[in-house]
């Protein structure tokens, strides 16, 4: 339990120092730090494979209903890669916050549409109220906070289709890389053919050394969150999760500062509030059915 709670929480805490990594890669633009990133991703996790001689995975690769899914995985992926490191580079760390804050939320809508999962009333009130602060920064901002709302629905979805996947979570996002590489490799090869490959013309040794770089701290974090999954309960698995986004938060404002007025935290302390409704629910309901559990088991006890 703990050595879970350990390893999930690392993850969610270096997810959540992703703005300092992507910020001090912002003379280089979005689109080649993500070709970057699937490229060393890909050659890291191979090497991980390697040294733990991992392959019996890829004889379940060649069903095609597996390739389709992890095809529609990859770019649900990579666009939130995308938005993401377009968001930090260009002064939205905060609204890349909120995506993730609303994150869980979405989960439930998803839950709702497509596998018509019933929704208690406080989750319909915690869906409320996170419409209405969605709503409330729209307004004030004069333009809906796509890049919150972008985030959310791709990772939510990604999520989604990650949850029912055929693979484990090292095996899967090499696939997911691979499925990638070929689009990643003839752009940096464009790139390079063109002179605008940052990695080999303009860019410092620091530089250089950073986009290597996400090939471990890309895989590290998600081979820890797995890690920690499958030995703590999901209640304390969602309530680690909102780490990532509150230091996400925390930076945009006091490292970045970026410019936060009342009006727009008016909208935050709505999601908050959303969210705390959330897990306060999922709490209790959770507690409600070990009582439940464990009244009858002891009343047996009594009978025999």
């Amino acid at each position: 339990m703990r050595t879970g709670i350990l390893s999930a929480a690392l993850a969610f805490f270096l997810w959540g120092l992703f703005p300092l990594y992507f910020h001090a890669l912002h003379a280089v633009p979005p689109l080649q730090i993500l070709a970057h990133r699937i490229l060393w991703s890909l050659l890291f996790l191979l090497i991980v494979l390697a040294v733990r001689r991992q392959w019996d995975w890829l004889a379940i690769v060649r069903k095609p209903r597996v390739i389709a899914s992890f095809v529609a995985s990859a770019f649900l992926l990579s666009a939130n890669w995308l938005v993401y490191i377009w968001s930090v580079n260009n002064g939205h760390v905060i609204e890349a916050s909120l995506g993730y804050f609303i994150t869980p939320l979405v989960n439930i809508m998803f839950g709702f549409v497509l596998f018509k999962e019933r929704l208690r009333p406080a989750q319909w009130g915690a869906i409320a109220l996170a419409a209405l602060g969605v709503a409330w920064l729209t307004w004030q901002a004069g333009t809906v906070p796509w890049i919150a709302l972008t985030l959310a629905a791709t990772f939510g979805a990604y999520g989604l289709m990650r949850k029912t996947a055929a693979l484990g979570a090292l095996e899967g996002l090499t696939l997911e890389t691979m499925v990638l590489f070929p689009m990643a490799a003839v752009y940096v090869g464009w790139l390079t053919w063109h002179g605008q490959n940052h990695f080999v013309t303009t860019a410092s040794d620091n530089t250089r050394l950073l986009l290597i770089a996400a090939g471990p701290l890309t895989a590290i974090p998600l081979l820890l969150f797995a890690s920690g999954a499958r030995k703590i309960p999901l209640s304390v698995l969602g309530l680690l999760q909102y780490l990532a986004p509150t230091l996400q938060f925390l930076l945009g404002v006091w490292v970045f500062y970026e410019a936060f007025s009342k009006e727009r935290l008016i909208g935050f302390v709505v999601i908050w509030t959303a969210l705390a409704l959330y897990v306060a629910e999922g709490l209790i309901n959770t507690k409600r059915g070990r009582i439940q559990t464990v009244i009858p088991a002891q009343a047996g006890t009594h009978t025999e």
